[in-house]
């Protein structure tokens, strides 16, 4: 993972000790000493993730992160805010302004990278999110991006999930004033409580009985409809071992207990604010877009969108140096099922061939037909060996269940897969492309339903 990350503190040798942390984990860093000088940086440069001082001369960071958040250019890059102060109304006061999450000095380099990374990922699906909506060209794009201004965070649905009843009880007391609050006092039955309504925020206690927290999310997050959901974690000062590594997963954020009750407030307005503009954002653009840049019949983008999509991201990952990856696919023997049992019963397999490679790609791909029987997937800051992982769970996804497409039988379908890499600032859309048709007709050759990797 590579962003570039805006350290913002008046002290030199504060910023030379975040520096080379950072730098040690291939982020690249930019500075500022000061909160003006900070927002100039973020007007005029593509800035991943701030990390903002507070107690700064001038300027303080609550009003530097206020003035980011006010700005429709701004207002979606993540702020960490790094400081000596630990009262709880000072994390208060910095969530209200806007902050993404706190670190206190002295900082652990754990809690650091966590942090880091879990903003990072929600900043890289924003800018997906951002880079999709402008590539249509039909999204009014500063509309969406001044709907968060206009989203309430109040009357959000909540699920607590705790084995200790008092106080799950109490939290909801807390909560119950402003929102519509669920208790879960068995943890076994987290996915069939989810999968049963529409959550925008499950609070997981890290002391539950007999269960493991960080297994529960993760069964959580299998829910299609609940892949995004955030997730705060309740945690004591002897759990930070296991909070480090659940942010490092993908947990939205944590509370220390005992909960003080205005932190808790503003931290669960902040995720489900986040939540709501996420899901107002992608339904603006997944409906603005549908008409002209999807295609009928499988739903996902078709040829025209990707062709310009590809572009527009091949330049920013070249120009930011980060890694993507492309894959091509293929129905194995396609031909034969028109042939044998009708175009109705080939649609029918273009259709569900469509949902199982949705289900199986990550949030930040984009899938596309690109013809007939022929699929793309862009895959934004991607290596090889994580496109691997993607390109196999979706070979895997297809082959593993015959398709049920209204057959006696089902049918078996496979498919074969061609993957290249932006490899160098001299490649072009076009040789991506090449190069991936190149890898595809190699696994045709070599026996079908395989994946292969070009070998430039």
């Amino acid at each position: 993972m590579t962003a570039r990350v805006l350290i913002v503190d008046d002290i030199p040798t504060n910023i030379r000790l975040l520096e080379v942390r950072l730098t040690a984990e291939y982020f690249e860093v930019v500075t500022a000493t000061s909160g003006q000088q900070a927002l100039e940086i973020c007007q005029t440069q593509d800035i991943d993730i701030v990390l903002l001082d507070v107690m700064m001369p001038g300027m303080d960071g609550f009003e530097v992160c206020r003035r980011l958040k006010a700005d429709s250019r701004t207002h979606h890059v993540p702020v960490l805010m790094v400081t000596a102060l630990d009262q709880p109304s000072d994390r208060v006061k910095g969530l209200e302004v806007g902050a993404d999450d706190f670190l206190t000095k002295p900082v652990d380099d754990m809690q650091l990278m966590a942090r880091v990374k879990s903003l990072i990922r929600l900043k890289s699906l924003t800018d997906e999110l951002r880079a999709r909506a402008l590539t249509g060209q039909q999204i009014a794009i500063e509309d969406a991006l001044r709907a968060m201004d206009q989203i309430s965070a109040s009357g959000g649905s909540v699920l607590i999930i705790d084995t200790d009843a008092r106080h799950a009880d109490r939290i909801k007391g807390h909560l119950a004033p402003e929102h519509q609050v669920d208790v879960l006092t068995q943890p076994a039955d987290a996915v069939f409580q989810v999968s049963g309504a529409s959550y925008e925020l499950a609070l997981v206690s890290m002391s539950l009985t007999d269960f493991d927290p960080l297994r529960v999310c993760s069964q959580i997050r299998t829910l299609e409809h609940a892949r995004n959901l955030p997730i705060i974690l309740m945690a004591d000062e002897a759990d930070k071992p296991r909070v480090v590594r659940a942010l490092d997963l993908g947990v939205n954020d944590f509370i220390s207990r005992p909960v003080e009750r205005n932190e808790l407030a503003a931290r669960v307005r902040t995720q489900i604010r986040r939540y709501r503009y996420a899901m107002e954002l992608r339904e603006s653009v997944n409906h603005t877009m549908a008409l002209a840049v999807t295609d009928e019949l499988t739903g996902l983008y078709n040829r025209r969108y990707f062709d310009r999509h590809l572009n527009v991201m091949l330049g920013k990952a070249q120009a930011q140096e980060r890694d993507m990856a492309l894959m091509i696919l293929d129905i194995d023997h396609f031909k034969s099922v028109n042939d044998n049992y009708g175009h109705d019963i080939g649609d029918a397999v273009l259709r569900e061939f469509s949902a199982r490679l949705k289900r199986n790609i990550r949030g930040v791909d984009l899938a596309c037909r690109f013809g007939g029987e022929e699929f793309v997937v862009l895959m934004p800051d991607t290596d090889w060996s994580n496109a691997e992982v993607v390109a196999e769970r979706v070979r895997q996804a297809i082959a593993e269940r015959p398709f049920d497409v209204g057959l006696p039988r089902p049918l078996s379908i496979t498919v074969s897969v061609g993957v290249s890499l932006n490899e160098s600032l001299t490649d072009t859309p076009e040789m991506l492309i090449k190069r991936a048709d190149v890898a595809l007709y190699r696994a045709k050759r070599e026996g079908r339903n395989r994946v292969i990797f070009d070998a430039a």
